[in-house]
């Protein structure tokens, strides 16, 4: 090899790190969302999420999901996965559970069983997805599919921030088990720049006890 090939060949690498260096460090918008009643109240464990239709081609399914049967209960209650993503239902108990779904994003129905079914469920429509026992009636669970990346949920004191978004406009939406079965998420429009730090608060009305 010539020696000047030598020097193109590390021009190159040089231009190749920078450009790698430069896109790693591109800005990018955050949003603080707080989610409150009418009164003012923290609403925990709500789902937060920003929709688009670059957000939706950006969406991946996420690695190994559980949901849980331990005492008697679905853990998480609350699950959020990314379209297209598959879930183990793992139980953890000393009694078999039968869980079920009727809702329309998933249909399934995992007959009594112990430990962890060799098989996971997908979820490839977007929507909430409530889970049941046929034998103990008061377990509940929710497990929220979404066609974005960009989802959270909400601390103790209410709030949740989204980090590394694209500028761009979106839909933020907010869902919460305790909205009426079958009510549409809350939903507002906002626009972000690349350097956008945005802070909101979201009301949810009807909730229920």
């Amino acid at each position: 090899m010539k020696p000047y090939s030598f020097l193109s060949l590390g021009r190159t690498l040089s231009t190749l790190c920078a450009l790698a260096l430069g896109s790693s460090l591109a800005p990018a918008a955050s949003v603080q969302v707080a989610v409150q009643t009418p009164n003012g109240q923290p609403v925990t464990q709500a789902v937060v999420y920003l929709e688009s239709a670059q957000a939706q081609r950006q969406v991946k399914p996420a690695p190994r999901l559980e949901m849980a049967q331990e005492g008697k209960r679905f853990v998480p209650e609350i699950l959020v996965v990314p379209v297209g993503s598959d879930v183990y239902f793992p139980n953890r108990d000393t009694v078999r559970h039968h869980v079920y779904s009727f809702s329309a994003p998933k249909k399934f129905e995992l007959k009594l069983y112990s430990g962890t079914p060799a098989e996971p469920v997908r979820f490839e429509q977007p929507g909430v997805v409530v889970l049941g026992c046929n034998i103990h009636d008061q377990m509940v669970g929710w497990i929220v599919v979404l066609d974005t990346p960009y989802y959270g949920q909400t601390n103790a004191t209410g709030q949740v921030q989204l980090n590394n978004l694209p500028a761009g406009q979106y839909r933020l939406r907010v869902w919460h088990p305790q909205l009426p079965l079958g009510a549409n998420p809350s939903e507002q429009t906002i626009t972000l720049t690349a350097t956008d730090s945005l802070a909101t608060t979201v009301q949810l009305k009807g909730l229920t006890p």
